[in-house]
């Protein structure tokens, strides 16, 4: 147990001379030892906020330059608030419905596990920037590049989200007593989360900008995001 602890211990403090992603990448398990010990969490949630954040933001000028400077400016603060409002918005959910199914997680543990896939989702989605940026130059049609960065995001939150159930799962496997997280209350809150991640996302637009349009910092609320991309697939294959 001495030996664990100490492992752990010197992992999380080392863990500032490698970036944080590279972690999740090549050993996540130190990840989910570390957030199962609460060992240094303070640490590792705030370099998931930084890393996240500035991969998130550097996204967000990627699609939004493809309008105008204003634009890429206004995606590179919006989308990063996204992600992070929609965590806020349903972190409270999922540790306080855990504790009524009898489990233990610490808040800390929680917001960790979360923050874990919002680091993934966020690295993954600045990846694939190069294809962004290839297709903005070589496609000019405008509901397939919000189509194409739709896919991309919503491909990228799905290995984000995957990530939240291989740690959950890690946690629940070292969990004594009741300090496992239920497993049909998280795929119930996944979907609550894609929800309200979608929506918001439709609230906070535009993050693309309509060539046939002026900037501008917010649109009027009208609709739901599952009509905007129904409209927009009829309008790509008119």
């Amino acid at each position: 147990m001495t030996t664990t602890t100490t492992t752990i211990s010197r992992a999380g403090e080392s863990a500032p001379a490698q970036p944080v992603i590279e972690r999740f990448l090549r050993d996540r398990e130190s990840v989910w030892r570390q957030i199962a010990a609460e060992e240094h969490l303070g640490v590792l949630i705030r370099r998931m906020l930084v890393s996240s954040s500035a991969s998130l933001a550097a996204y967000g000028a990627v699609v939004g330059i493809a309008h105008s400077v204003p634009q890429a400016l206004a995606s590179a603060l919006k989308l990063p608030v996204l992600f992070l409002l929609t965590l806020a918005i349903c972190l409270p959910t999922l540790y306080l419905f855990n504790l009524v199914w009898g489990g233990r997680l610490s808040a800390r543990q929680v917001l960790a596990l979360l923050m874990a896939t919002i680091t993934v989702t966020s690295a993954l989605s600045v990846a694939f920037a190069p294809i962004t940026l290839f297709f903005m130059i070589t496609a000019q049609s405008y509901p397939f590049f919000v189509l194409l960065n739709t896919a991309i995001l919503a491909l990228t939150g799905t290995v984000g989200l995957s990530f939240l159930v291989e740690g959950t799962s890690f946690l629940n496997k070292q969990a004594e007593g009741g300090a496992r997280i239920n497993g049909g209350l998280l795929y119930a809150w996944l979907l609550l989360y894609a929800f309200v991640g979608t929506q918001l996302g439709w609230t906070l637009r535009p993050f693309f900008g309509d060539p046939g349009r002026p900037f501008v910092l917010f649109r009027a609320l009208e609709g739901n995001f599952y009509g905007g991309v129904i409209d927009l697939i009829s309008a790509l294959l008119r």
